[in-house]
């Protein structure tokens, strides 16, 4: 039986999956305008599975006996400096993305609502996959550099990375 305190963890996390969505959305759109386009790609895709993530909670609230309502979602960031900034933007946000579900685990547990439980094990296992990935991407960057000729490296290897994810 879904527990109401799991039910409402997961409601806000149904605002936090949104949230990234659009702060991914954002993220992309700043890349294609610097010509980034290997990098506005993979942004793109990270923003269409974060509102699969939010589809996936939103089902199963409703299947588990509650009732998912879909949040305003608030202004992401729309301009960065860097490429750098961006990643390491995305990397912070996935780390948090993460303490949320640990949490919304933790409280599961608490609840001994083992359903929720089970259900959130998958977004345990896509945590530690996309923060993996941000470092990854990150260490791409750190090693390239910043000049025109390491942008172009690096949307190109992170065009690879996207590539290599289909």
């Amino acid at each position: 039986m879904l527990a109401d305190k799991v039910a409402k963890a997961l409601q806000k996390q149904i605002a936090d999956e949104g949230f990234a969505s659009s702060s991914y959305l954002g993220m992309a759109s700043w890349c294609e305008i610097q010509g980034l386009r290997g990098c506005a790609e993979f942004m793109y895709e990270q923003s269409a599975e974060e509102r699969a993530h939010m589809l996936k909670i939103v089902k199963y609230l409703n299947q588990a006996g509650g009732h998912a309502e879909i949040p305003a979602i608030k202004e992401p960031v729309n301009a960065y400096k860097t490429v750098t900034e961006v990643f390491s933007a995305a990397l912070k946000q996935e780390q948090g993305v993460t303490k949320s579900i640990n949490a919304i685990v933790e409280l599961s547990l608490e609840e001994k609502d083992f359903v929720s439980f089970n259900f959130l094990q998958w977004f345990v296992e896509e945590q530690l996959e996309e923060e993996n990935l941000f470092r990854a991407i990150l260490d791409i960057i750190k090693i390239a550099g910043s000049d025109a000729r390491s942008l172009l490296m690096i949307d190109n290897e992170i065009a690879k990375i996207r590539a290599a994810q289909k």
